[in-house]
């Protein structure tokens, strides 16, 4: 695993702290790898969600109904990614 060293700023890495003292996670680094696992996961979901946009787009109309595009969406929000 690769090593770094950051600098935060005080009200973050207290709420660092208090997230390791509170038993959240074991260490800090644990945490901030948490963080970025999770923000890594939403710039997928709107990667998806921009793609699944743009492909409406150049489609035109739907004959789907509402509810199929909302389970399609969730679906695909959920990580099980339809393809286009």
């Amino acid at each position: 695993m690769a090593r770094q060293s950051i600098s935060l700023t005080e009200p973050n890495d207290e709420w660092l702290k208090r997230q390791v003292d509170n038993q959240e996670y074991s260490s800090k680094s644990e945490l901030v790898n948490d963080l970025i696992r999770q923000a890594r996961k939403q710039e997928e979901q709107m990667d998806w969600l921009r793609l699944r946009l743009k492909a409406a787009e150049n489609s035109g109309f739907s004959n789907d109904s509402k509810e199929d595009i909302k389970r399609a969406s969730r679906e695909g929000l959920n990580g099980q990614v339809q393809t286009i």
